[in-house]
């Protein structure tokens, strides 16, 4: 290779080096938040049995509505017009968007502790505790956005590791205490103490003055986002809540005691747009013609990562199924296929989604997202009513299929209306 050659392929390499440097901090920061969820998941099922465990997981699935409303309105506008930008307009942004994030966890928060209040009972002193913990809960998420945001990955997954070890005391005071608000507190406790170690990690204050100027600034992409989030979530929840009213609570225990044994990849589609839409952004700016291909491997390598871990999790034995989910077992391991291929379907969709993320194309992605939606709703009820929990299962995960071929079928398009009438979407203001 010439000398000429070589300096013309080094830039290549330097690109190929950082895209794996940051992806690998990704990656481990996802790890370590799997493991979180994953260690609580089961620490709450062996503490609680399937009832209790029902009860903490309808909280659970509130936690992730709110938390998609504060990363359509504060977070996902943030990585899809900041990644990369300059340290001065990235800090700018950050204090308000973290500042928007904050503010939506104490709005939302006060309503949890009045319902809660009200309900009494089990599940109303879990949403009470679960009100309090919002504003730290969204605050560290909206870190991790940041870091990611910035490229510097490192801080996040040291972020999510010092929530990993608050969490280890927490729980074993809540498990003294053998109730499930004790778990909820715990857990969004310790999130609180990881939210404000974020804030000695970046330096930034979040500003909740700031927050108005936020969502004016970024009206076009937020209030989209957020509605494309919340009926995402807002799906989950429902699937949660119609299977308690139809089936019986201990139904959404097994559910979610399902969905823990696939937990790793869960929690990376959860967190996903944390590498994947800055990624996708900087592939779009660098070099646009890659984006379809990095988003089809994205969504493959999820799809056939998600079918090896299911294929594994059959061949488990009932003993050791039973040491980690305890009498939560038996009924989740009926439910391993149908989740496995819903966790696929939503794998396999998420590479289109990040695509359209960073094309900053909201309108299609708010479309895809509306008819996933409705389809993991109709899907997961209609097989509640037709044939329980295992019906519900396998209504979501066809739902999901369906839902992943649509998103795949808007971005083909974006991605054309792109090459003809390029648009920017990176702000440095």
């Amino acid at each position: 290779m010439t000398t000429e050659e070589e300096k013309a392929t080094a830039p290549a390499r330097s690109a190929r080096r950082a895209f794996a440097g940051r992806l690998s901090w990704g990656l481990a920061d996802q790890a370590a938040s799997s493991i979180s969820n994953f260690a609580v998941g089961i620490y709450v099922a062996r503490s609680l049995g399937v009832t209790a465990f029902g009860v903490f997981s309808l909280a659970w699935v509130t936690y992730g509505v709110v938390l998609n409303v504060s990363r359509g309105l504060a977070t996902d506008p943030l990585v899809v017009r900041f990644s990369g930008v300059p340290d001065a307009s990235w800090r700018g942004a950050v204090a308000r968007s973290s500042g928007t994030a904050l503010g939506v966890g104490a709005v939302i928060g006060a309503v949890c502790v009045v319902v809660g209040l009200a309900l009494g009972g089990q599940v109303g002193p879990a949403f009470a505790c679960l009100g309090v913990t919002l504003p730290g809960l969204l605050l560290q998420d909206a870190w991790r956005f940041a870091f990611f945001a910035a490229g510097t990955g490192r801080k996040a997954f040291v972020n999510d590791l010092v929530w990993g070890v608050a969490l280890v005391p927490a729980l074993v005071l809540a498990a003294r205490v053998g109730s499930v608000a004790a778990f909820v507190l715990a857990w969004g406790a310790s999130a609180a103490v990881a939210a404000g170690y974020g804030y000695f990690q970046s330096g930034i204050r979040p500003q909740l003055t700031g927050a108005r100027e936020w969502l004016r600034g970024h009206r076009d992409l937020g209030y989209r986002y957020l509605v494309e989030n919340v009926s995402l979530s807002g799906a989950s929840q429902l699937r949660a809540y119609g299977l308690g009213a139809i089936v019986g609570v201990g139904a959404v225990g097994a559910v979610r005691g399902a969905e823990l044994l696939l937990g790793p990849f869960l929690a990376v589609l959860m967190g996903l747009s944390l590498v994947t839409v800055p990624e996708a952004a900087r592939v779009l700016r660098r070099a646009p013609q890659r984006l379809g291909k990095f988003c089809f491997l994205l969504g493959g390598g999820q799809a056939a990562a998600a079918l090896l871990w299911g294929g594994a999790l059959l061949l488990m034995p009932d003993r050791l199924g039973e040491l980690v989910l305890g009498g939560v077992w038996h009924s989740a391991a009926e439910l391993i296929v149908p989740v496995t291929l819903g966790v696929a379907g939503a794998g396999l969709g998420t590479g289109a989604a990040a695509g359209l993320r960073a094309l900053g194309a909201a309108p299609r992605s708010l479309r895809s997202q509306l008819f996933a939606s409705a389809c993991y709703v109709g899907g997961g009820l209609g097989g509640a009513a037709v044939a329980g929990t295992v019906g519900s299962a396998w209504g979501v995960a066809a739902a999901t299929v369906s839902g992943s071929a649509v998103w795949w079928l808007h971005l083909r398009p974006a991605l054309r209306e792109r090459h003809h009438h390029p648009i920017p979407e990176v702000r440095t203001s």
